[in-house]
């Protein structure tokens, strides 16, 4: 209940930026989807996917902050979750180059929303450290989650179900844009 709940006005600067990314679904699915995926792939990856996706997440908060247009926002953040869901449903691995610059893609998008989402004369500066902090840490939740999966005997299986049951997430979503 904690986590589905709105953020109160009362919480500001780093502490609703913390927040900002626990609102959402389609935004928590997505993030701790990039971590699972990135350990599915493995190696680099591990570090590599999630990193891309947090330094593009600053480039899309300041395209918010500063009202820039950017079209297919919300349909960019829901393909997020479908694209991610499948991608680990059916144990893809791309490059290394190709997998960064997809989520980083995604993380221009989510980035944007959180960015221009942010409440009114907040602190800039500390808002981006909040919700580019909270999504490091739901890319490590969904990293540690799936190497604990991958783990267990028929783990392999439930990550895949899981991704797939993420798509499916995805594929809601798209009915209520």
């Amino acid at each position: 209940m904690l986590l589905a709940s709105a953020a109160a006005s009362a919480h500001s600067g780093v502490e609703a930026g913390w927040l900002h990314p626990l609102s959402g679904t389609d935004h928590l699915l997505a993030m701790i989807a990039i971590g699972a995926w990135s350990c599915q792939m493995g190696g680099r990856a591990i570090w590599l996917v999630p990193t891309a996706f947090v330094a593009s997440m600053l480039v899309g908060g300041v395209l918010g902050f500063e009202q820039v247009e950017l079209p297919g926002v919300e349909t960019g953040i829901v393909l997020s979750v479908l694209l991610l869901g499948l991608a680990i449903g059916f144990e893809r691995r791309f490059s290394l180059l190709i997998a960064s610059i997809g989520v980083g893609l995604f993380g221009v998008f989510h980035g944007y929303a959180h960015g221009y989402e942010m409440p009114v004369m907040e602190d800039k500066v500390s808002y981006t450290l909040g919700f580019l902090s909270t999504t490091a840490l739901l890319h490590i939740v969904g990293a540690v989650g799936a190497w604990w999966l991958l783990r267990l005997k028929h783990g392999r299986i439930i990550l895949r179900a899981l991704g797939f049951a993420c798509a499916a997430c995805g594929v809601y979503l798209f009915t209520r844009l």
